[in-house]
């Protein structure tokens, strides 16, 4: 099997990578050794012993810092997905165990280093970093790098040695004779495939052909499986998902995550929920409300969680479209600014937009831009 990857944030279809899976193998977790709990002891910590591990054994085909985060990343984001584990890194419930080696270009891959429990995406970053360079200086110096297995000191940001190993041999594995081969039927493989949820890359090229998203919005909504439940979740509550899905998609990447990111929570802990959201959107999209005044509701709607269809009636926020009323305003500005309208049918086009500027002030920012901009053009032409 394989995993694909891309650095691109903006399009991951556009300058993907597959990266090879050798092998899965099922195991129960053992007692881990804690060397950073004192000063002279090591610690074991046996309250994982038992549970069942999953471990991914990757092929050698990340070649920098970067793509092996966007792998363990991509990986995480499937695992989710099907409901595996929950991907927390820093509560153990996922790690990894770092494989580095270096090679001058066009050699074969060199003596590979193992460091092991890697906790954070940022950290197996400075593994490979670090570890990288260390193993390039030992050659340098004429030395040889030597198989074994280190650990990763977070404090400060580099690896030291914890044993020494040849190969898989040392570990000492044998057969045991009491248990039979496990040979899995092909309808119960069938019936597991089947049963799989829609995946990433499947929910994101549906978000592009279907709903017409972008490839960035497409794939930050469906980089984590909250995000995409959330956003579907939204659209289901409208009456014509396909017709608000852009502005949706636009709306959650920005401001429904810059105000989540402000109160550091996640979507999942949003105080608007999906129904609220929808309603928002459905008052910019019928034209009660303008794209501004939304903004205002929004913070509103964070702060009490009202929905939005009462804040508006409440404050008096309700979007001016009665054509009289705006005419009667763009007259009182244009006779407020007789030279800038001789200016404007002089030719001097950019002069639309203070006009939009003046008349929108004048009504506190509740006329309607798009009726404001008809009557504009018609009575300055």
């Amino acid at each position: 099997g394989v995993i694909q990857i891309s650095l691109d944030e903006k399009d991951p279809d556009a300058h993907g990578k597959a990266i090879g899976v050798e092998r899965i193998h099922i195991e129960q977790d053992a007692g881990k050794l804690m060397h950073d709990q004192h000063p002279t002891m090591s610690y074991v910590d046996l309250n994982r012993c038992g549970v069942a591990l999953m471990e991914i054994v990757s092929k050698p085909d990340m070649a920098s810092p970067k793509e092996a985060a966007a792998y363990v990343r991509k990986l995480r984001s499937i695992l989710r997905y099907v409901g595996s584990c929950d991907g927390n890194m820093e509560q153990g419930s996922m790690r990894a165990d770092v494989n580095v080696s270096v090679r001058k270009p066009g050699d074969e891959l060199g003596t590979r280093t193992e460091t092991k429990n890697v906790n954070s995406m940022r950290f197996i970053q400075q593994v490979i970093e670090y570890e990288a360079q260390r193993q390039v200086d030992v050659i340098e110096d004429g030395g040889e790098v030597v198989q074994e297995t280190r650990l990763f000191d977070t404090d400060k940001g580099e690896t030291r040695s914890m044993r020494s190993k040849e190969d898989a041999h040392d570990y000492r594995y044998f057969p045991d004779p009491d248990l039979l081969p496990l040979e899995l039927e092909d309808d119960f493989i069938f019936d597991c495939k089947a049963s799989l949820p829609e995946l990433p890359d499947e929910k994101r090229a549906r978000y592009k052909k279907v709903l017409g998203l972008s490839a960035y919005n497409a794939a930050v909504l469906t980089a984590e499986h909250e995000t995409a439940l959330w956003f579907e979740e939204l659209l289901e509550t409208t009456d014509q998902p396909e017709k608000i899905a852009s502005s949706a998609a636009n709306w959650v990447t920005s401001e429904l995550f810059g105000a989540l990111n402000k109160k550091g929570v996640g979507i999942e802990d949003s105080p608007v929920a999906p129904a609220q959201a929808a309603e928002l959107l459905g008052l910019v999209a019928d034209g009660t409300i303008s794209g501004k005044i939304a903004k205002q509701v929004f913070e509103i709607m964070l702060e009490t969680g009202d929905g939005a269809a009462k804040i508006v009636e409440e404050q008096g926020l309700k979007q001016e479209s009665d054509t009289g009323a705006i005419e009667k305003v763009i007259a009182e500005v244009m006779a407020a600014n007789e030279d800038k309208v001789a200016q404007y049918r002089d030719g001097k086009d950019k002069l639309f937009g203070f006009f939009v500027g003046q008349t929108m002030k004048a009504m506190q920012g509740k006329a309607n831009p798009q009726v404001v901009n008809e009557l504009l053009k018609k009575v300055l032409g």
